[in-house]
């Protein structure tokens, strides 16, 4: 398959820190991204070849920037897919498919979807408002999630007992029955047009016990050579059996029993691939580069264990940015850090991660919280 030196023009909805890694993959195969994203300084702002500020949720603004491209992905899932879907049909190439994106985004339709192409996941009621939860005060314990809109932890609420209905959401939901997993891990499928697939090895999350974000993350996952390759073929099988094209982070329950299910999924580069960009011989920006743009996908394989530490802005701290720490944690062998570029930090905002790569698993653990405690994103003011 030959890449001409002038490649068609990726669009991408989105111009944060996602988008700002796939740019830096795609430098190296001097591939032209532009960029509409809502904020004026986002991350990806002074590094694509056209930047426009616009609504991602806007049908003329999301349609009038696709004209200037030929091939279109997003780094979010909430986006106007009608304008996608009017763009797709007039010819251009949209990955992933505005459909799958419009069943991804609502948390409702992709668990029926799991539920009707028999893809393992916890049991479920839907919900319509705060009233129907309460109804269902019997099913507790368990996860009252918003269908749309939540992300980053946000839009979803614990309910372990009667006495936590107060929290449930009055908007369209559901409620799922609150797994006593082993392990949360993270398998990242890809696939181009052509139809080659490729799995990354899972990887085992970590998550902040307030803010419900990925804290750490551990690659390779310490889980028996059986449950890795069962996670392996359910992320393949969700995939192809949403017929996607691009890359697609499955996101699943490792059970006290060695079943695994699938929680939720998103269709682009995902917090739970970050360590790639060092840790594995083809990062997942590379890999979901090379799959929208339908070229040979790449070697998904671990080159050495690797964990990552996402830097969330410090609690109490609002305003421009300051970094603690930096030198310290550079000193150190096999620590790789990622700044996003944002100017104003805030309580648990995601400002960028540290990779952190060893020789062997042992130790591993230890040196990423002592790299977490070392850097601080705090505030100058």
């Amino acid at each position: 398959m030959a890449i001409p030196s002038q490649s068609p023009i990726l669009g991408v909805l989105g111009g944060g820190q996602l988008g700002r890694m796939l740019i830096q993959s795609a430098i190296n195969y001097n591939q032209d991204i532009h960029i509409l994203d809502p904020d004026p300084n986002a991350p990806c702002k002074d590094l694509s070849q056209r930047f426009t500020v616009g609504s991602l949720k806007d049908f003329d603004t999301v349609y009038a920037f696709g004209h200037g491209c030929d091939v279109i992905t997003v780094e979010i899932e909430s986006v106007n897919t009608e304008a996608l879907e009017k763009l797709q049909r007039e010819g251009k190439k949209v990955y992933p498919q505005p459909d799958i994106l419009s069943l991804i985004k609502d948390k409702r339709k992709q668990k029926q979807f799991y539920q009707l192409n028999g893809i393992p996941t916890a049991d479920f009621i839907l919900t319509s408002d705060k009233a129907e939860v309460i109804h269902h005060a019997d099913f507790l314990p368990a996860v009252n999630k918003l269908g749309k809109e939540g992300y980053d932890g946000r839009g979803v609420q614990v309910l372990r007992s009667e006495a936590d209905l107060d929290k449930a959401f009055d908007a369209p939901g559901l409620l799922e029955k609150l797994i006593d997993f082993d392990k949360e891990i993270a398998v990242t499928v890809a696939r181009n047009e052509a139809g080659d697939l490729i799995a990354y090895p899972a990887v085992e999350c970590a998550f902040h016990p307030t803010a419900n974000l990925v804290e750490f993350l551990f690659a390779p996952a310490e889980i028996s050579k059986e449950v890795a390759e069962k996670a392996e073929e359910i992320a393949k099988d969700v995939i192809l059996k949403l017929g996607m094209v691009g890359i697609l982070a499955v996101e699943m329950f490792v059970t006290k029993d060695g079943e695994v299910l699938v929680n939720e999924v998103a269709p682009r580069p995902h917090n739970s691939g970050h360590h790639t960009i060092e840790a594995n011989y083809t990062s997942q920006f590379e890999q979901h580069l090379r799959s929208v743009m339908n070229w040979p996908l790449g070697n998904p394989d671990l080159r050495c264990p690797a964990a990552m530490i996402n830097l969330l802005g410090e609690n109490g701290f609002t305003g421009p940015v300051l970094v603690e720490g930096q030198e310290e944690a550079l000193a150190e062998q096999g620590v790789y850090i990622h700044l996003y570029g944002k100017k104003i930090t805030k309580p648990f905002r995601k400002m960028g991660h540290v990779t952190v790569v060893s020789d062997t698993v042992a130790g591993l653990k230890e040196k990423a919280q002592r790299i977490k405690e070392l850097i601080k994103i705090k505030s100058i003011s």
